[in-house]
């Protein structure tokens, strides 16, 4: 009832996202991992003013609500979530928008805005592309997920870290009554983390500071990124990247290959023959699948070397 209440009161105050709110969402369309439950209510709010109306609405009615990107770190338990899943709609302008131009302090310094809910990958690839030649982004060409979500965990590969080149943020706070910006120092980005972990707001926007290169040297870069990728890790099922953080000292993915559990599987998640590092759904895989083998082989690798496995995928439980 309460999330009906929502639902009526949202088209109330905001009208233009009437036919942005839907029930029951199979979040299995939604999650790279093509696996998990509904949430109760799904909202898209498209603009700055729209998400600030929906924030303030659920913290005034007290409802359960997350903020979903583009679901490539994420995991929804089978069952339903009965709060409010909020994806910021990253066909829009505010939130899909990407936009380059040339710093007015330096010829060289190329700036690229783009929108919470922009793909990483095509802000990569825009900025790498002639007219730009923007050095900086480029192992990150091949990270699935959004701008925000990049952000917010300080996504990277291959010596490449979205803080290193961010430049600032623009934020609404968690309850939807301010906006402010941050700059890289506030966000403090480190290794899967960031201070939006800690204070609640919530990324719209963010600029990142690039520098000019030779265009062939750009390209070969992204070339020998995109052909390691291909190589070594198990793009033809879907999975949310890396399963587990890298633990200090050690690489999550050659633990568990030392604990014997390469292709091990439950129901249809496994932990894949490519690349011990990913849990992958091979077909039919439940929620539930995925994170019994999680936890499967969390034990068995504490169990041969002593090494507690933390996940880098963001799980949400279900009900409240």
């Amino acid at each position: 009832m309460e999330l009906m209440d929502l639902k009526r009161k949202l088209s109330e105050i905001c009208p233009s996202l009437e036919n942005r709110i839907r029930e029951n969402v199979p979040m299995s369309s939604y999650c790279s991992f093509r696996a998990g439950g509904c949430a109760g209510l799904f909202i898209e709010p498209a603009t700055v003013e729209e998400l600030r109306a929906v924030l303030g609405t659920v913290t005034e009615m007290g409802i359960p609500h997350i903020i979903l990107g583009n679901g490539t770190n994420t995991l929804f338990e089978d069952g339903t979530y009965e709060g409010a899943v909020i994806r910021l709609d990253n066909s829009s302008e505010d939130f899909g928008g990407i936009e380059i131009f040339v710093s007015p302090e330096d010829e060289d310094n190329i700036i690229l805005r783009a929108g919470a809910g922009a793909l990483l990958a095509k802000a990569s690839k825009m900025a790498a592309a002639e007219p730009w030649s923007a050095t900086g982004m480029e192992g990150l060409s091949g990270i699935p997920g959004s701008i925000g979500g990049a952000v917010f965990m300080n996504a990277g590969a291959y010596g490449y870290e979205t803080g290193k080149v961010l430049k600032s943020v623009h934020a609404v706070s968690s309850d939807g009554s301010e906006e402010r910006d941050f700059t890289k120092d506030e966000v403090m980005p480190g290794y899967r983390h960031s201070s939006f972990m800690e204070n609640g707001y919530i990324i719209t926007s963010a600029e990142f500071s690039l520098f000019r290169d030779k265009q062939e040297d750009i390209q070969d870069r992204i070339s020998d990124y995109t052909k390691a990728r291909t190589e070594k890790q198990p793009l033809n099922f879907p999975s949310a990247g890396s399963t587990f953080k890298r633990p200090e000292g050690h690489f999550a993915g050659k633990l568990i290959e030392e604990a014997g559990l390469k292709g091990t599987s439950v129901g249809g998640a496994q932990v894949s023959q490519l690349h011990a590092g990913f849990v992958v759904n091979t077909g039919g895989a439940t929620a539930t699948d995925i994170l019994d083998l999680i936890e499967l082989v969390k034990e068995r690798v504490l169990e041969n070397s002593g090494v507690t496995l933390e996940p880098e995928v963001r799980i949400i439980r279900s009900g409240r």
